[in-house]
C-alpha cells in the first residue's frame, strides 16, 4: 500500500516538474511576440516571432522566428533572424558597443528545459562598417550547430565614416 502511495506522489511529482518547466519556457523571452503561424492541425508546433530592438542601438529592430511546442518535450533549434535599421544610428551608439570578434550576447530564449537556448549575439565588422547579428542554439542536435545571420549596414547613417583613400592614389584625382 505505502509503495503504490509513494509511486502516486512521485508521477504526481514529476508531473508537475514537467508542466512547471512549460511554463517557464513560455516565460524566458525577451522580445515581444508578433507572430504566430500553426504548422499544421495535426501538430502542435507553431513558428512564433518576437521583435526587440538592440538594447545599446535602439536604430536597429531584430525579428527572430522558432519553432514552439509547448505541449512536448521536444528540442526544436532552427530559428532564425533578420534585423533592419529601423531608427537613427550614431556614433555614439556605435562607440559603446562591444567590438570584440566574439561580440555580445543581446537576446537569449529559452527552448528547452534541458539548458538549451537560442542567442542573438551582436558583432560590429569595424572594416566594413557593418553590425552583424547572428542567431544560433546552445546545443547541438543532429550534428549541427543551428545559426543564421543578419547584417546592418552603417551606411547612410551618422555612424557610417568615410573610408580613407588608398595610400598613393592622393595625386590621381
Amino acid at each position: 500500500m505505502k509503495s503504490k502511495i509513494f509511486q502516486s506522489l512521485k508521477t504526481a511529482a514529476a508531473v508537475s516538474c514537467a508542466l512547471l518547466g512549460a511554463a517557464l519556457l513560455t516565460a524566458c523571452s525577451d522580445g515581444k511576440k508578433v507572430g504566430d503561424v500553426s504548422l499544421g492541425f495535426l501538430t502542435f508546433k507553431n513558428i512564433q516571432i518576437d521583435a526587440f530592438i538592440d538594447p545599446q542601438v535602439p536604430g536597429v529592430t531584430c525579428h527572430a522566428a522558432s519553432i514552439e511546442s509547448p505541449l512536448t518535450l521536444a528540442d526544436p533549434s532552427d530559428s532564425s533572424v533578420s534585423c533592419r535599421q529601423t531608427g537613427e544610428i550614431t556614433q555614439a551608439m556605435i562607440d559603446a558597443i562591444d567590438k570584440s570578434k566574439d561580440g555580445e550576447v543581446i537576446f537569449t530564449k529559452s527552448k528547452s528545459i534541458f539548458f538549451k537556448y537560442m542567442k542573438i549575439r551582436r558583432i560590429y565588422d569595424a572594416e566594413n562598417q557593418t553590425l552583424l547579428y547572428v542567431s544560433y542554439s546552445t546545443k547541438e542536435t543532429s550534428g549541427s550547430f543551428k545559426h543564421s545571420l543578419s547584417t546592418v549596414p552603417l551606411w547612410g547613417t551618422e555612424a557610417y565614416k568615410k573610408p580613407l583613400p588608398p595610400l598613393g592614389d592622393a595625386n590621381q584625382q
